[in-house]
């Protein structure tokens, strides 16, 4: 359905949304959405160009915020680059998924480049959790090795047995996705969908790992499936969606589609419409679904008494010298696209 803008807070608008699509946008909210992916986007280019003030958000350079697109962000990168497509020759299509699982269960570049350093090659014929276990029971000894930006609980009656959240969770991935052959149903799946309800089948996997993981494997050259087709929102993202509407319609992944269908009339209608995607490839759902989690912590700064759920932001920003020479999907048709090699200064 095409929905026509008759200028801010239109009355038309607003009859069309509640006796059609039951989703009526938080006007005075829902423009900070827009808001941030553009200023957000401006910072990722201006990082690039080594510009030296990247912003003059006062909420945006004190607090961390993801990048618009999720495949952007740096732990996305050193997946794409260093565990998917970093000798992908060598594996085969089942060892690259367990590699892919294995990195995202702790979602941590030093956990990842510890295993490498201990010479512990992941495939999936000789896959032994065991040895990976004791490696990192030694690791963890010294520092974290799991990412706290997802909550792994690693509790479940079948491996409680166990003494150690990452037993637990190397077990399962032995148990289920390589003896019970969760990979190789993956690999034959027809859908995103589909490689999210397969996933979502797993112990310890939710709703939102199960949807982190779907896009995770959907990176590599033999899941190519359009991102645009499924989303699942989390947490993060529903208490955005929460915020920005008024009515969301039937659930929260119905607001992210009409976002993602009427993104350019929705742009101009709260006057963001200056906004610099990829080369040749606007923003996909995943990227709409991160955005809504990182407007919730933008607003709850910039709108403290409009509360629902966490009240402050817990990471600020600390720039770093660290560079990221980016790296697509190369089915994305991004590199050629590219002026010249896209690198970030974080």
């Amino acid at each position: 359905m095409e929905i026509l803008l008759i200028g801010k807070n239109s009355i038309l608008l607003k009859w069309i949304f509640m006796k059609t699509s039951k989703i009526i946008p938080n006007d005075s909210v829902f423009r900070y959405y827009f808001y941030f992916m553009q200023e957000r986007m401006n910072m990722f280019w201006r990082k690039n160009e080594e510009k030296e003030v990247l912003t003059n958000d006062p909420i945006l350079r004190k607090y961390k915020f993801t990048n618009v697109y999720r495949s952007c962000d740096r732990v996305s990168q050193y997946l794409i680059r260093e565990v998917i497509y970093k000798d992908i020759e060598r594996y085969t299509p089942e060892d690259v998924l367990l590699r892919i699982l294995i990195f995202k269960i702790f979602n941590k570049i030093e956990t990842w480049e510890y295993l490498k350093n201990e010479e512990i090659d992941i495939r999936y014929n000789s896959f032994n959790p065991k040895r990976l276990s004791d490696s990192l029971t030694v690791l963890i000894k010294k520092r974290s090795i799991f990412n706290n930006a997802y909550m792994m609980t690693g509790c479940h009656y079948k491996y409680n047995y166990l003494h150690s959240k990452h037993e637990r969770w190397l077990s399962m991935v032995k148990n289920e996705f390589v003896d019970g052959k969760a990979i190789n149903d993956i690999l034959h799946q027809k859908s995103l969908r589909g490689i999210y309800e397969r996933l979502r089948s797993c112990t310890f996997i939710g709703n939102f790992l199960a949807y982190q993981y779907a896009t995770d494997f959907n990176y590599t050259p033999y899941l190519n499936f359009d991102e645009n087709t499924f989303v699942k929102a989390g947490i993060g993202a529903i208490r955005g969606i929460k915020k920005c509407f008024r009515c969301y319609g039937e659930n929260y992944e119905d607001a992210i589609f009409f976002t993602h269908q009427h993104m350019n009339e929705l742009r101009k209608e709260y006057g963001y419409d200056y906004f610099r995607p990829l080369p040749g490839r606007e923003p996909h759902l995943i990227d709409l679904q991160n955005c809504f989690c990182e407007t919730d912590k933008y607003l709850r700064v910039a709108m403290p008494d409009l509360r629902v759920g966490n009240v402050r932001i817990k990471q600020k920003y600390y720039p770093t010298n660290k560079c990221i020479n980016f790296i697509f999907p190369p089915q994305w048709n991004i590199h050629k696209a590219m002026v010249r090699n896209v690198s970030e200064r974080i």
